[in-house]
């Protein structure tokens, strides 16, 4: 089993056409490994952009990519998808997290008018294989690329960075790093599964409408985080940054504390988050009660 390892660039450039803002993508870059992850050939592309006419500071900043760069060597992106394809074979797509095939179906289906990759066949997130391997847990903040590189002392070049073909090399070395100890094959997906295409391109939500069929209401209860016995919800709930908020009271013990529930809607159903926090009681406005 060999691999194409890929990173891209792209622009923020907003699309007259369908009137919105597209991730333009400007450069791919690519290493294609044997079965023992050794590279036998690189990929390199820059892009013309079609949709926005230059590029903006944050970027040329971060790629030092030029705009006269891009008109002098840049080729359309369809066309960049022709030749990608041939350079890619039947080997499994890798990318560091799943920003940039999203952004590739993302420009695939502005020309294209559909999602699905002509070169894509098998597909690894090789971000959550080395969160994995690295025991990374933190739902709220995915692992980036240059602090995985530090945790494995893995030299690299800041000022390559933010270039596509250095990254998709230093993608590499993480991957590498891990595989003989730690098997990936349970991370490749099968790309010409119609379902891979559902699921990469659902778009997690937060359930704020309390009648909502998909809430179950009993996740809505709380016990005291002090006795462990039920307490009593004193008001409606609210919602407040995407939680359902309320405050409870435990007969019991005489806790009063504010029980937070979020729910999101997943690909593969709704994922339930509750906490307790203090109760604060709300500062008496002294103006209103010596109103007459």
């Amino acid at each position: 089993m060999s691999f194409v390892v890929l990173d891209l660039e792209w622009n923020g450039s907003y699309s007259s056409k369908e009137h919105r803002f597209v991730n333009e993508i400007i450069e791919f870059g690519a290493v294609k490994t044997d079965e023992n992850l050794n590279i036998i050939d690189r990929f390199e592309m820059l892009i013309s952009p079609q949709i926005g006419k230059k590029l903006c500071s944050k970027v040329k900043k971060l790629t030092k990519i030029t705009n006269e760069e891009l008109r002098e060597n840049g080729c359309t992106f369809m066309h960049a998808v022709s030749e990608f394809k041939k350079f890619c074979g039947d080997c499994v797509l890798v990318t560091w997290g799943t920003s940039d095939i999203l952004a590739l179906i993302e420009n695939y289906m502005y020309y294209a008018h559909r999602p699905e990759l002509p070169f894509l066949t098998s597909y690894c997130n090789v971000q959550d294989y080395c969160e994995k391997c690295l025991s990374v847990n933190d739902k709220s903040s995915q692992l980036g690329l240059s602090v995985c590189a530090d945790m494995l002392a893995i030299n690299f070049d800041v000022e390559e960075q933010h270039r596509a073909y250095a990254d998709a090399e230093l993608t590499l070395k993480c991957m590498k790093h891990f595989v003989e100890d730690y098997p990936i094959d349970d991370f490749i997906k099968d790309a010409t599964a119609h379902e891979f295409y559902d699921r990469l391109l659902y778009k997690n939500h937060f359930i704020t409408d309390i009648n909502n069929p998909e809430i179950d209401k009993r996740s809505m209860r709380f016990n005291c985080d002090a006795c462990g016995r039920q307490a009593a919800r004193q008001a409606n709930w609210k919602v407040k940054n995407k939680s359902f908020v309320a405050p409870f009271l435990c007969k019991k013990c005489g806790r009063k504390f504010t029980g937070k529930v979020s729910f999101k809607k997943k690909y593969d159903g709704v994922t339930v988050r509750k906490r307790i926090v203090e109760y604060v009681e709300k500062p008496v406005d002294e103006n209103s009660e010596n109103k007459d």
